[in-house]
């Protein structure tokens, strides 16, 4: 290596010593394991903003133990799926039994959202959180989620995936070679878009989170706000990526989903600011009852037969 790329290197993101984690005879994939921290953080932060709502902390453990699951297995059928060639064409890169191979990478964020949130919505409903109360609970849940999809996204970086091009910033990524794509074989390091869609959605979360304390929103905005916000960054993020993808009209797929989620995330957003807000629920204990008349002073002879 020259001199000029160790300079070069030395001002950048260091690729990953490896992608596992060797404990005695247990081996730990990096990229689960940020995963489940992702998943562990968000649980946590939600389950704080649901209690101070009112709402009970065994209600966002159990639709977890739901929600989480379907969302994993959501992520890889959409994976698998936008990505069918990979793994079932006739020019396969992959067998097909590797696209049960969750540990390599390749989770879609779409399908696990879908799959995730509409498993734990189920839940929920089945804990007895419907109407105007469910609206409540995704305004204390949905800030969780870009939180752990931040998390989640540093372990792109153990298995060295989701970069854009080839950067010489100080914060690019080095990227082994054989983890390069072919046409970029000679450049040692790229834009880290997994850094990038990870910093974003924190700043997502954040704002969500400052934007419900303003109280400016009407109860469950902030569910198509959250849509709108990914849909957005997402898509820049898709723009910046070297990946081969599979397209529709010469468009990556992702950049459709993105789209289309912008879209329907603003339409929900002002359906919903168009509505009126709902009528605060009244407590018996709060009604002054000091100067309802007594039935019992009525004269009888005084009622109309």
């Amino acid at each position: 290596m020259s001199s000029s790329t160790t300079l070069d290197l030395l001002g950048s993101i260091p690729a990953p010593p490896g992608n596992t984690l060797s404990l005695g005879p247990l081996t730990f994939n990096y990229y689960g394991l940020m995963i489940a921290l992702g998943v562990l953080v968000a649980v946590e932060i939600v389950r704080r903003r649901w209690v101070a709502r009112g709402g009970e902390a065994d209600d966002i453990t159990s639709i977890a133990t739901v929600g989480v699951p379907a969302g994993l297995v959501g992520a890889r059928l959409y994976h698998v799926i936008t990505d069918w060639p990979t793994y079932f064409g006739s020019d396969s890169a992959l067998a097909p039994i590797d696209a049960l191979k969750i540990w390599n990478g390749g989770l879609g964020i779409p399908g696990g959202l879908l799959m995730g949130l509409s498993a734990g919505a189920w839940q929920a409903h089945r804990r007895g959180i419907t109407g105007d109360r469910f609206w409540s609970f995704s305004d204390a849940v949905i800030p969780g989620v870009p939180v752990a999809q931040a998390i989640g996204r540093l372990g792109n970086w153990f298995n060295q995936e989701i970069f854009g091009g080839p950067s010489t910033l100080p914060w690019a990524v080095e990227v082994d070679r054989a983890f390069r794509p072919p046409e970029y074989a000679e450049f040692a390091t790229f834009h880290p878009a997994f850094l990038y869609e990870g910093l974003l959605n924190l700043a997502l979360a954040g704002g969500l989170v400052l934007l419900d304390r303003t109280g400016s929103l009407k109860r469950g905005q902030i569910f198509p706000l959250w849509i709108t916000g990914y849909g957005t960054l997402r898509f820049l993020i898709e723009t910046l990526r070297t990946d081969p993808a599979n397209e529709i009209l010469g468009i990556r797929v992702n950049h459709w989903i993105s789209g289309l989620a912008v879209i329907i995330g603003l339409a929900w957003f002002w359906w919903m600011q168009g509505r009126p807000a709902p009528a605060a629920a009244v407590d018996s204990s709060d009604l002054d009852l000091s100067d309802v008349d007594d039935d019992s002073d009525v004269d009888p002879s005084e009622v109309n037969s």
